[in-house]
């Protein structure tokens, strides 16, 4: 990795979110409470499916748990680093720990297309064949199918990210983003570019993302044609309102996935950028757990639970 004058790149220097003091300040706070608030309330949902006996049984349920860890992890990859370098506005990273978050940020949103998907196969199988369900979606072929999740979308993206990190980059260093990504690093690469990493890069992109959408469109569609057929409203009219959520998190990663790699011209196409990335990487994950949650059943029993054991412990323990 050599610049023109012969010297070695060592790191990249990341913009990060462009303003002043003020304003950087302001980002700083909102972000830090975001990346709280997010981990809080995936580990809620961890801790739910984890100990309650009725949630840790159901396929849906254990898809939903590793999701929500996924969710953790991914917002872990870039909202500390983004809130690190607002308040150090220097935005120095090693080339190391660049194509690092590079490879973890894309692997991430590529276990999350695959576990997207698997949720929807969930809830085709439980609406359009309900008597294959439970010997289909046992727990042994779920822990296989959560586990092909987080093997397919990590092993995706290591030969791309690897053909990356070996090009040349001839200058400048600096990255007008918070995060390392694909598009202002090959920016910075020197032309001509290989043809192999771009043709992988481009290749698992279309495989992953398009591939994971056409099926989920499909498993939904299926089950929305299902459902219409049901003779009994009131299941059909539940079944809908699961669904409905399921849809709108799909709705809001695909939405906003697409809209990374879709280059706006004009002068304001890097900012339009930035802004989806972070409803991508920093909205999302705060706004899934209220999604799937706030109109499931099962989960508010579950949480009612939970708290009426904290609060009997209280007692007991006021009590001693």
């Amino acid at each position: 990795m050599e610049l023109a004058n012969g010297t070695t790149v060592q790191e990249f220097i990341l913009l990060g979110l462009e303003g002043g003091q003020q304003k950087r300040f302001l980002l700083l706070i909102f972000f830090t409470i975001l990346y709280i608030i997010s981990l809080i309330e995936n580990t809620i949902i961890i801790t739910l499916v984890q100990t309650d006996a009725q949630l840790a049984q159901l396929p849906m349920y254990i898809l939903l748990g590793n999701f929500s860890w996924m969710e953790m992890c991914y917002v872990t990859t870039t909202i500390p680093r983004m809130i690190f370098d607002l308040a150090s506005p220097q935005g120095i990273i090693s080339f190391q720990a660049c194509f690092l978050q590079f490879y973890i940020f894309f692997s991430l949103g590529s276990t999350e297309c695959f576990f997207l998907s698997t949720m929807a196969l969930d809830r085709f199988l439980a609406i359009c064949h309900p008597l294959h369900y439970p010997t289909i979606m046992s727990q042994k072929n779920c822990s296989k199918l959560v586990a092909g999740c987080w093997i397919a979308g990590f092993l995706g993206y290591a030969v791309p990210v690897t053909l990356i990190s070996r090009l040349t980059f001839c200058g400048p260093n600096i990255i007008d983003h918070f995060l390392c990504d694909q598009g202002p690093l090959l920016a910075l690469a020197c032309p001509p570019l290989p043809k192999a990493p771009l043709i992988f890069q481009f290749s698992m992109n279309v495989l992953i993302i398009l591939g994971n959408l056409v099926f989920v469109i499909l498993s939904y569609g299926t089950i929305i044609l299902t459902l219409i057929k049901f003779s009994n409203q009131q299941s059909s009219k539940k079944a809908f309102s699961t669904i409905s959520m399921h849809l709108l998190v799909v709705a809001l990663y695909y939405g906003s996935a697409i809209g990374m790699y879709v280059h706006l011209g004009g002068e304001n196409h890097l900012q339009v950028t930035k802004i989806v990335t972070l409803f991508y990487t920093a909205v999302t994950p705060f706004l899934n757990p209220l999604i799937y949650c706030l109109r499931n059943d099962r989960v508010k029993e579950a949480l009612g639970r939970v708290l009426r054991r904290m609060e009997q412990w209280l007692r007991k323990e006021d009590v001693i």
